[in-house]
């Protein structure tokens, strides 16, 4: 039943039952909010672990070999460094966020959990697009450094085919996440404005 027309049926009730309805309008909320969070910390940890699995499906000294004819084997190797305790951080914060949205018992509470778990999905998709822009940004200037027979002519037109390969590839990764936790998101903030609409009847 569509929450809306839950909280005008539960409005025409005599008032002596209103207390109780008001308390499973907000149960119904409460665990559609649980239910989408606990998706989004799945959703999470299945793109981690499929990202790795590249590690087993290509080859990957293939990879390295290539960084280092470019000088970047070292910033590779520090850069996972980096970026995969920044990984599992956000795993961490969204498997918090469901443990903490699950066990919250008021509306107020529920609605800051709401928007903490929206900004945690939403630096998550930054650090990643972030992440894949410096990439394509450090391997593009390498590739310049250890090509010195490029002219002027030759970088320009390295650099805007690069540019154009790197946007594209940064749309079509926001696209994924869109796609991914978009949806989520978007059901997650109509939970949270319904959820206002009931705070303000209190």
């Amino acid at each position: 039943m569509d929450l809306d027309k839950y909280k005008k049926a539960w409005e025409n009730q005599p008032e002596e039952t209103n207390k109780v309805s008001k308390v499973d309008i907000y149960k119904m909320a409460h665990s559609r909010s649980s239910s989408i969070v606990k998706w989004i910390f799945i959703i999470g940890l299945l793109e981690f672990v499929f990202l790795n699995s590249f590690y087993f499906i290509f080859d990957m000294d293939k990879a390295y070999e290539e960084y280092s004819k470019l000088g970047l084997y070292n910033f590779i190797i520090y850069s996972q460094f980096v970026t995969y305790p920044i990984l599992l951080f956000f795993l961490v914060k969204f498997y918090l966020n469901y443990k903490s949205i699950s066990v919250v018992e008021s509306t107020k509470t529920l609605m800051s959990k709401i928007i903490n778990t929206r900004k945690t999905v939403k630096y998550y998709v930054i650090f990643n697009l972030a992440y894949v822009f410096i990439i394509f940004l450090v391997v593009s200037i390498a590739t310049i450094k250890t090509h010195p027979e490029f002219d002027s002519a030759h970088i320009i037109i390295f650099i805007i085919t690069t540019t154009v390969i790197a946007l594209i590839a940064l749309v079509m990764l926001w696209l994924f996440y869109q796609l991914l936790y978009g949806i989520l998101l978007r059901k997650l903030n109509k939970n949270y404005k319904e959820l206002a609409k009931l705070d303000e009847l209190n």
